[in-house]
C-alpha cells in the first residue's frame, strides 16, 4: 500500500491497532510529554481487537471502552473486570444527540474534560458524532474516515439517516480536516484514521512546516475494495484477522 509522506508513519507499529496507530500514538504522546491519563474509544469490540487504546491501558492509563453490540459487550466487560478498575465498560450505542450522545454517556464517568486520548471508530457516522461533542476537548483525538473517496471529494454521511449500530459510506478526508479545523484541532497523521491533535498543543509535536501547509501529505489513500464496514461487522473476527494479516504482508512486500 502506497504511505503517505508524514513523518509520523515512520513510528506506526501494531500492537493491537491495524493500522500503526499504537506507534504513531506512542510518539505523539512522547512528544507531547504525556505520561499516562484518560483515554475514550467506541466501538470498543472486546476491548482489544484493532484497539487504538489498549496499549495505553497496559502502561497504566485509564479509560472508557463503549460498545453497543451485545455479543461484543460481553467480551469487553470481561476485558474489563480484569483491569483493576482503570477500565470502565459502557454497553451502548453512540447517538448524535439525546441520552446516548458521548457529552451525555461521558457525563456519568470520571473522564476531565481535558482527557488525553478519543478514539472514533463506529464504521458510520463517526463525523457526526465528534461534530457533536461539545462538552469535552480531547487532546488527541483518532477518527476514522473512508480511505477509499478521492482526497479532493467533499463527503459526509447524511445526518438524517445516521442510526446508532446503522453503517454508512462514511466521511473524506477533506470533510474531516475541516470539521477539525473548525473544532481548533490540527491533524499530524493520517493511517487510514485521522489523527488530530488540539492547537493549543501541536507546536509541541514538532511538525516541519510543509506538512502544516499541506495536511493533504500525510494522506495514505486506500483502494475501493477494501473490506466494507458492513461487510467487516457480519464476518467472522477470526477471518477479518487474517485478511489484515495478509494485507499488512502484502504492504511490506510491495
Amino acid at each position: 500500500m502506497q504511505r503517505g509522506a508524514g513523518t509520523l508513519l515512520q513510528h506506526a507499529s501494531n500492537r493491537y491497532s491495524q493500522k500503526g496507530e499504537d506507534g504513531v500514538l506512542e510518539e505523539i504522546l512522547r512528544r507531547l510529554e504525556i505520561g499516562g491519563g484518560w483515554f475514550v474509544e467506541f466501538g470498543a469490540w472486546d476491548g482489544k481487537y484493532l484497539s487504538n487504546t489498549y496499549a495505553l491501558l497496559e502502561q497504566g492509563w485509564s479509560g472508557v471502552h463503549i460498545e453497543g453490540d451485545a455479543e461484543r459487550f460481553r467480551d469487553l466487560a470481561a476485558t474489563a473486570s480484569a483491569s483493576d478498575g482503570r477500565l470502565l465498560a459502557i454497553p451502548a450505542y453512540v447517538a448524535i444527540d439525546g441520552p446516548q450522545s458521548l457529552d451525555a454517556l461521558l457525563a456519568g464517568t470520571p473522564v476531565p474534560r481535558s482527557f488525553e486520548v478519543l478514539s472514533v471508530d463506529v464504521d458510520s457516522y463517526d463525523y457526526w458524532i465528534w461534530h457533536s461533542l461539545s462538552d469535552y476537548e480531547p487532546k488527541i483525538v483518532v477518527i476514522e474516515i473512508n480511505s477509499s473517496i478521492p482526497l479532493d471529494e467533499y463527503v459526509t454521511p447524511e445526518r438524517a439517516a445516521t442510526k446508532p449500530g446503522e453503517v454508512s459510506t462514511g466521511a473524506s478526508f477533506q470533510a474531516m480536516l475541516e470539521l477539525g479545523r473548525e473544532k481548533g484541532y490540527t491533524l499530524v497523521c493520517h493511517t487510514g484514521n485521522m489523527i488530530f491533535v488540539r492547537d493549543d498543543l501541536v507546536g509541541r509535536v514538532g511538525l516541519p512546516q510543509h506538512e502544516l501547509d499541506r495536511p493533504e501529505l500525510p494522506f495514505v489513500p486506500e483502494p475501493v475494495d477494501r473490506i466494507p464496514p458492513w461487510l467487516r461487522r457480519l464476518t467472522p473476527r477470526r477471518v477479518i484477522r487474517g485478511l489484515a494479516r495478509r494485507a499488512r504482508l502484502l504492504g511490506r512486500a510491495s
